[in-house]
């Protein structure tokens, strides 16, 4: 079935490759980006704060965790694209990918930061700016929400 005869409101074919994708792209800018290079926090650098050689092991370890897990997320969206045999509508799978990585943000972003306190986007500010970077984290999720959601309808 192509694209101009499916229907518009039915599920789009290899829709969860492209979110499995996305929320392991999402994982690892988390971990990669915020955790190693900007070193903003770890993973349970908000029960665990870094304020020893301990801590750091322990949070580092913990990351290691979140970072395999985002690469088995990244390996079965692959997977799942090569089932399917590859993407079959560019747009669509671009938006899944924007979808998935919305959602890690959403997600991880309300209960991470939000519900549990394991950690805060950026714990190099000063503890008052904590919630406006996590607000922002979520801001950005919604944001590729919406965009995502625009592409997998077809919409510009």
């Amino acid at each position: 079935m192509t694209a101009l005869t499916r229907p518009r409101h039915g599920p789009r074919p290899g829709l969860l490759p492209g979110l499995l994708i996305g929320l392991g792209l999402g994982g690892f800018f988390d971990g990669i980006v915020l955790h190693q290079l900007l070193q903003w926090h770890h993973m349970l650098s908000g029960w665990y704060p870094i304020t020893s050689l301990e801590a750091l092991e322990l949070n580092t370890r913990w990351d290691g965790y979140f970072h395999s897990a985002t690469y088995v997320l990244v390996v079965l969206g692959v997977f799942g694209l090569w089932r399917r045999g590859g993407p079959h509508d560019g747009r669509a799978l671009a938006g899944a990918v924007l979808l998935g990585w919305a959602a890690f943000n959403l997600v991880e972003g309300t209960i991470d930061h939000q519900v549990l306190g394991v950690h805060h986007v950026n714990e190099t500010v000063p503890r008052a700016a904590w919630p406006w970077w996590d607000a922002g984290f979520l801001a950005w999720g919604a944001a590729m929400a919406l965009a995502g959601g625009l592409l997998v309808r077809g919409r510009r």
